[in-house]
């Protein structure tokens, strides 16, 4: 029933000559502090469950329900925790909901000197330039996938640091680890979660040489102020973790990279040992209309974020987050779980008072039913600052998440109407501007893109695809064992990669992605083909499936270079960042949508450097197609095809029409520099009985030059002339005589004017009489 929030800042707060304490706990009847030396005795699971000892100090209620205690002296390197006694008279520990720092597996909170956590240079981090949310290509990561594999080539394989190492190649030069992603081009990568969390022993292995084989991709908080221990070198010293997570924060942006946070505030692993019932006992969680526990997560309860303390918890989190450690931005996992009114006060306030382009985007849906009323969902984002996951794109796209179903990408018609859209930005669909859209084919959840392809082009046993259960083989066995066996690539040609068919599908998917409006966002190890072996829900299920084989670079390098050309072409013209809804409509127009054919034409800026003109075109067909270009006398520069992909011209074409092969992408645009060869003269003579031939001009189309209105001038005899060029290879042009905007025309229906072959100037006559009008080919000339 607590409807008013404190405006007390808790926590632990450090200073040399003493440390304030301050803890909510509205209904305890008292709390004590209690400072250890140390941070206990260890059981067989990595838990300390014996908090006797230590020195206590009384703690004094304010009246909103804070609990306060200054204890002088450095107590820096001391622990400590809370003891709570009910009004009937129980009595239990709690560590800080706000603690900044924990002891191993976060069984007790850690009192340390905030400067000794600083890497050399951290106060001189800036975060890399951001002038529009659409200008990132994100990119998302496990921390422990990134490195843990041998063929990694990394020092500090599963840590923090091991994005701080650089000058990593394989044996044929290739780029590996940090220097891979700056080569990439990505301008963000977003982390799962890096917060301490409950379900990977931080002390397994702890003092041996051997790596930690437990896994998790650490959905289930425990702490929500302090960074994951098992990702640290020492996850003993509770200063360490904190200092190597800047110390990969202050190397990515050193590269011009910014990092995106993957936040949990819509459940706790557990409730009543979680970091808030004891405290405030039935606050924090939301329930049903029973009384129960509501579990719109999906794992058991949802944290009540409409409630003022809980709002408050958030905000102060996100707060800490982006100013100590300089995170860029945040991705809300089970958005839809967080009320509408706490996702906007948070964008508003933190892109405010900390840093106006910080990046907020999340999933705008529950894992089951909730009973809170305002959920964040599509929609509720429009006008307020950020982003949610496009599903419908990504359906429209690759088809279901884990079955057979296809989409555009994998063989499935009628799609191209939602593929149009999301290319659009989704500005019709559910958002206001493009920046609201998080464009995406997979991410850690469910199949990965090439495991999508394989099951849905029916090749998943030929590739051995695993069958496992909760991170189990279901007939058991070594997952890395299974892994060797199993024959992901074995329709890939070494020498013939970009010709595979699984191949050009995976980047006819995330090709759409990068060459449509919105914030396009990657899957780690897409670029190399990454598999997961076909575990759909690999959350635990260890490195044997999980890691990214940093060998498949060299075996499909030209797969990589392909996303890297795109994401370089996509971050050289602006054309393909538009945001504003406004801009978009006014910019980009649909050619065609159907048929398994999207063709988009984007209006380029006038900016340096910036391109006038672009075509973007995706065929899902297995057969090549023809597809008409707009009308230009310029000539087209091919800077993507089915092989190749970037800024500079990989061929060019004079022609009105391109041949686009099947399952692929093309982008062109237009030459201002370079006008047409090959253009054919067509001279319209056209004349009227009654001599008057103001405000008549000719109407045109089809031409590949220029479509549209053509003015007649009038010479010294009774007739008009107009020029028309036609580009080499069009046979035929449609043109009608028309008087100003279709105030009066010459015939009743559309007539077309046939070009011979190898002709070069062509001269037709028409002309205009009280029983309609006819066309004589005079001669065809060449010249």
């Amino acid at each position: 029933m607590i409807k008013s929030c404190t405006s007390d800042r808790l926590g632990a707060f450090y200073s040399k000559q003493g440390t304030a304490f301050q803890v909510w706990a509205p209904a305890a009847k008292s709390v004590r502090l209690a400072l250890y030396e140390s941070a206990g005795d260890y059981n067989d699971n990595g838990l300390v469950t014996n908090h006797e000892g230590g020195e206590r100090y009384v703690m004094e209620r304010s009246p909103d329900g804070t609990w306060s205690v200054h204890v002088h002296g450095d107590l820096h390197g001391k622990f400590y925790m809370y003891e709570i006694r009910s009004e009937d008279g129980k009595l239990c520990y709690g560590v800080d909901p706000y603690a900044r720092a924990v002891s191993a597996n976060g069984c007790r909170g850690a009192i340390i000197d905030p400067t000794v956590t600083n890497p050399e240079g951290w106060a001189n981090d800036v975060r890399p330039p951001l002038i529009q949310p659409t200008d990132a290509v994100v990119y998302e990561l496990h921390v422990r996938d990134f490195s843990i594999h041998t063929d990694s080539g990394m020092k500090y394989r599963g840590k923090f640091k091991a994005f701080t190492e650089r000058g990593l190649r394989d044996e044929d030069g290739n780029t590996l680890g940090l220097d891979h992603l700056i080569e990439l081009g990505v301008t963000h990568v977003h982390l799962l979660p890096i917060f301490d969390f409950a379900t990977v022993n931080e002390l397994d292995g702890y003092g041996s040489d051997s790596i930690s084989s437990q896994y998790n991709w650490g959905y289930d908080p425990l702490h929500y102020n302090v960074p994951e221990g098992s990702y640290a070198t020492d996850p003993a010293d509770p200063a360490v973790r904190i200092r190597e997570l800047k110390e990969m924060i202050q190397a990515l942006h050193a590269c011009g990279i910014r990092v995106v946070m993957d936040v949990v505030y819509n459940h706790t692993f557990t409730v009543d040992d979680g970091p808030f019932e004891r405290f405030a006992p039935g606050y924090f969680y939301r329930r049903d209309c029973g009384g129960a526990l509501s579990n719109g997560s999906g794992v058991g309860n949802e944290l009540a974020t409409e409630k003022p303390m809980v709002r408050k918890f958030i905000k102060d989190s996100l707060r800490y987050w982006a100013e100590e450690y300089h995170i860029d931005g945040f991705r809300f996992d089970l958005m839809g779980l967080i009320d509408t009114t706490t996702m906007k006060e948070v964008v508003r306030e933190l892109r405010e008072e900390v840093d106006s382009s910080l990046l907020f985007y999340g999933e705008p849906w529950t894992g089951g039913l909730s009973p809170l009323a305002e959920q964040t969902v599509k929609g509720t984002q429009r006008g307020q600052g950020f982003a949610v996951f496009n599903d419908h794109f990504r359906y429209a796209i690759k088809g279901d998440n884990d079955g057979q179903g296809r989409g555009f990408a994998t063989g499935e018609p009628w799609t191209e109407g939602a593929i149009a859209e999301g290319m659009m930005g989704s500005i019709h669909d559910f958002a206001q501007d493009a920046s609201e859209t998080i464009n995406y084919v997979t991410v850690h959840d469910n199949l990965n893109l090439w495991d999508k392809i394989l099951i849905t082009l029916g090749m998943d046993q030929e590739a051995g695809l695993l069958r496992l259960h909760d991170g189990r083989l279901q007939n058991g066995g070594s997952l890395w064992e299974a892994t060797a066996a199993s024959r992901p690539y074995a329709g890939v040609q070494a020498d013939q990669v970009m010709s595979s068919d699984p191949v050009r599908r995976s980047l006819l998917a995330n090709g759409i992605v990068l060459l449509s409006q919105g914030i396009p966002l990657l899957h780690a190890g897409d670029e190399l083909l990454r598999t997961k072996f076909g575990d759909h829900n690999s959350y635990r299920s260890g490195d044997a499936i999980n890691a990214i084989r940093w060998s498949n670079k060299k075996l499909f390098k030209p797969v990589f270079d392909y996303y890297k050309g795109l994401i370089h072409l996509r971050r050289s013209q602006p054309a393909f960042r538009l945001s504003k809804r406004e801009e978009i409509e006014r910019r980009m127009q649909v050619l065609h949508a159907s048929d398994r054919l999207v063709a988009c034409r984007i209006q380029g800026g006038s900016g340096s450097g910036e391109w006038r003109q672009i075509v973007v075109i995706a065929n899902a067909n297995e057969q090549d197609l023809k597809v008409e270009l707009p009308p230009t006398p310029y000539r087209w520069n091919i800077v993507v095809n089915e092989e190749r992909a970037g800024t500079e011209p990989i061929k060019t074409t004079d022609r009105a029409s391109i041949r686009v092969p099947g399952v692929s992408l093309m982008v062109l645009y237009e030459d201002r520099n370079a006008l047409k060869d090959g253009l054919v003269k067509i001279e319209l003579e056209y004349e009227r009985k009654d001599g008057k031939y103001e405000g008549w001009n000719a109407w045109v189309w089809g031409t590949g030059v220029q479509d549209g209105s053509v003015p007649l001038s009038q010479g010294v005899d009774t007739k008009a002339r107009a020029v028309i060029y036609a580009a080499a290879g069009v046979r035929r042009i449609g043109c009608i005589l028309r008087l100003r905007e279709w105030e009066n025309r010459e015939g009743d229906q559309d007539y077309y004017i046939d070009i011979p072959p190898e002709q070069k100037t062509v001269r037709f006559s028409m002309q205009s009489g009280s029983e309609g009008w006819s066309v004589t080919r005079r001669s065809g000339v060449a010249s």
